[in-house]
């Protein structure tokens, strides 16, 4: 087999990631690789935590990057912070709440899981009692923009409850970031993480973390190892802190390129500014659900809590999904998403995040769905 360099077809990205990068962001991760410890870059590093605090809303010491994806985020936080025999309780309205509490059995945590439908909100009432049957519960977790179902939990509720209670949260908002509105320190968020391909616009591979004082001391009051020796943020620290000396301790090598790009994208984010950023997807959000409604197209998630840069759209009785998606694509350049789990052959994830979440792009999805929907 003659093998060639590969050159990818250019798509318009709006499923549920990854999302379009922005040209920005590309040309930052083009530049000359230094070393993952040299003097420049080690100033970068400090620019990337400051930019990551800004766009999570809080004053965390312990924030920092991952060198891998959203999943690995949500891995990191319950390695460090659930010991074996801990109990925890875990939200579940879609894909990523399960996952949640796959994590909690592999670690040994004594697991307790609220359930809501999927396409609906984490109710605030079943984890109050949840709670109360559950005192000595160290730990809730929950998807605060569950990319399954185009959810938006209400973050500052959850939190507030697993507070009175003294349990600490984890929040995954790898879909909510910088997307929809998230304020760590002000909702009293413990450990709160999210990815680099959705509304940031990077390309895939690296999460991003950040860790209350709280959740920071009870890491350092195990009493066994963390589970994860890549995930262990005490050991992490010691690379992207430095030691009590001021010098920095290998850890891993860095992906140095990548990390310009993050370096890049929360740097527009600033630039853009968070409201702005949350107002330009309720916008672009609004555009898109007239122009598919008045295609006779139903959205899914109630309005009051449907996340305007993920979009579940109903897939029309007698309509082969799959092959609506396949022409999009071919016909198009244009992806969107599939259905997963519950939704699975039901629904299309029509995704409107950071650099897709453009006017040319919604009236190239709805061109396009009308050109392959028969009689719109």
């Amino acid at each position: 087999m003659n093998q060639v360099a590969f050159i990818p077809q250019a798509r318009t990205l709006m499923g549920p990631g990854p999302s379009d990068v922005h040209p920005r962001v590309l040309g930052a991760m083009g530049k000359a690789t230094i070393g993952h410890l040299d003097p420049e870059f080690v100033g970068l590093m400090e620019e990337i935590k400051d930019l990551m605090r800004y766009t999570f809303r809080t004053s965390n010491p312990l924030t920092l990057p991952l060198s891998a994806p959203g999943s690995a985020a949500m891995e990191a936080a319950y390695a460090n912070l659930l010991e074996p025999g801990d109990k925890a309780i875990v939200c579940i309205n879609g894909v990523f709440g399960m996952r949640m509490a796959e994590n909690v059995r592999r670690m040994g945590g004594e697991l307790v899981t609220v359930e809501d439908e999927w396409g609906t909100q984490v109710d605030p009432e079943k984890l109050r009692v949840a709670l109360q049957e559950n005192p000595d519960t160290k730990i809730v977790g929950f998807v605060h923009a569950e990319t399954s179902t185009g959810v938006c939990s209400d973050v500052k509720t959850l939190c507030g409850l697993a507070k009175e209670q003294g349990c600490l949260t984890i929040v995954d908002s790898v879909t909510g970031l910088a997307g929809v509105e998230l304020n760590v320190d002000e909702w009293q968020a413990d450990v709160a993480y999210s990815g680099t391909q959705k509304c940031l616009s990077a390309p895939p591979g690296i999460s991003l973390i950040t860790f209350s004082q709280a959740a920071a001391d009870r890491v350092k009051a195990r009493n066994t190892p963390v589970q994860s020796w890549f995930l262990d943020v005490s050991l992490l620290m010691a690379y992207w802190e430095g030691g009590q000396g001021g010098g920095r301790t290998y850890h891993h090598t860095a992906p140095v390129n990548a990390m310009y790009g993050l370096h890049e994208a929360l740097l527009m984010v600033k630039e853009e500014g968070l409201e702005q950023s949350w107002e330009k997807h309720r916008t672009m959000h609004a555009s898109l659900y007239e122009s598919l409604s008045a295609l006779g197209l139903e959205f899914v998630v109630d309005a009051s809590y449907r996340l305007p840069q993920l979009n579940l759209v109903k897939v029309p009785e007698g309509v082969d999904e799959a092959a609506v998606r396949k022409q999009l694509l071919q016909q198009f350049n244009l992806e969107i998403g599939a259905g997963l789990g519950a939704f699975a052959g039901k629904v299309w994830r029509i995704g409107l995040m950071g650099y897709s979440a453009r006017q040319e792009n919604v009236q190239l999805c709805v061109s396009a769905m009308r050109a392959c929907l028969p009689n719109r």
